[in-house]
């Protein structure tokens, strides 16, 4: 999850030692990539220990440069997925230069504006071209997909996410003890989500898919590029579009969120991905997809709730709560529309002093 900051930002070097290693390492590139080491600054930061500085070349384009520290982040994910993505045929920024050891990569500028930069929730038309072409990028990493290159996304790994909700959200950023029935509840109900999720079939899941990890096009002529794909992951065909759809930073009507599910539903059941021609036969109905998709994103709302209080609580990292209200809407909508999600929308009004309505309409079992 990217935050771009100030492209005047200066490079601070909070580890002395790390930056004598850094500088050795940049100058040594410095005459094949032409590089202008004067120019080096801060790009971004994200919810990780990475971050990224920008320096300029000589014939003024721009480059990438990660600083990922090998104690806390291990590159090889990065570099294994890039390599997929880019025979998929897929705009990822390409590995210049990658010192292993000390965790410092160059790559090339895919640009400096995301596209949540120029998204408004109020004029999803304006929105529906940007949808779209993500959406074919995705099916295109999709079509690409093949067992036994990435990890896999199995129960035990959607259980440990979901585990992130009680531990970090509940018990320490709620400080909210759970009794015996609520735990009950809990337990029950990820039991449920878990077998739901699995039932879709698996491709190459990007894990963070939305408009703060799509860039907007460098130049005229290009299209969106893809960031921040390290955690990929062969798992439902659900999650991607769930994420880019409910997004963790803005909220779409759900028309609009509708729209472009069934659009990309289609294409995807042409590409053989879903539907009765698919190897699974999964997802020919869209009424059974789209509930498919918002049981994902159930799954992936009590994680990143979990996530985002995480960074607050044990990395300093405060304004990822901010969007904590968004989680819980997300979760409440979902949970209002199914039977068995009931008594988890009780715990969760308990949770957040919510007043219970009366007469919620279970639109869809």
């Amino acid at each position: 999850m990217s935050d771009p900051m100030l492209p005047t930002s200066p490079v601070v070097w909070a580890d002395a030692r790390r930056q004598s290693l850094f500088e050795p390492w940049l100058a040594g590139l410095t005459q094949l990539h032409a590089l202008r080491p004067d120019s080096l600054r801060a790009a971004s930061a994200d919810a990780s220990f990475r971050r990224y500085l920008r320096v300029d070349t000589q014939d003024g384009r721009s480059l990438i440069i990660m600083d990922a520290p090998p104690d806390k982040e291990n590159c090889q994910p990065f570099v294994q997925v890039q390599a997929l993505m880019a025979q998929a045929g897929l705009p990822v920024p390409d590995i210049l230069a990658w010192d292993e050891a000390n965790g410092f990569m160059l790559l090339t500028d895919m640009g400096s504006r995301t596209l949540i930069e120029i998204l408004n929730p109020e004029k999803p038309r304006d929105a529906e071209p940007w949808y779209r072409e993500a959406t074919e990028l995705l099916l295109r990493w999709q079509q690409a997909s093949q067992p036994g290159m990435l990890p896999v996304y199995d129960e035990a790994l959607l259980r440990r996410e979901l585990q992130l909700f009680p531990d970090w959200y509940i018990g320490k950023h709620r400080q909210f003890t759970l009794d015996d029935p609520q735990q009950a509840v809990l337990s029950k109900t990820f039991d449920t989500i878990v077998a739901e999720n699995l039932r879709a079939p698996s491709v190459y899941v990007h894990r963070d898919f939305m408009a703060r990890n799509l860039m907007l096009p460098a130049h005229e002529g290009a299209g969106l590029s893809i960031l921040d794909f390290q955690d990929a992951v062969y798992g439902p065909i659900t999650y991607d579009i769930a994420s880019l759809m409910r997004d963790a930073f803005l909220t779409w009507e759900e028309d609009f969120v509708i729209d472009i599910t069934v659009r990309y539903w289609e294409k995807a059941r042409k590409a053989g991905l879903v539907g009765a021609t698919s190897a699974s036969g999964w997802g020919d109905d869209f009424g059974e997809f789209y509930r498919a998709v918002e049981w994902m994103g159930l799954q992936r709302h009590l994680k990143v709730a979990g996530i985002f209080a995480r960074l607050t609580l044990r990395d300093g990292k405060p304004k990822y709560l901010a969007d904590t209200p968004r989680f819980i809407y997300y979760l409440r909508s979902t949970c209002s529309r199914y039977r068995e999600l009931a008594p988890l929308l009780r715990l969760i009004d308990q949770l957040e002093n919510i007043q219970p309505q009366v007469g919620y309409a279970y639109g869809r079992m």
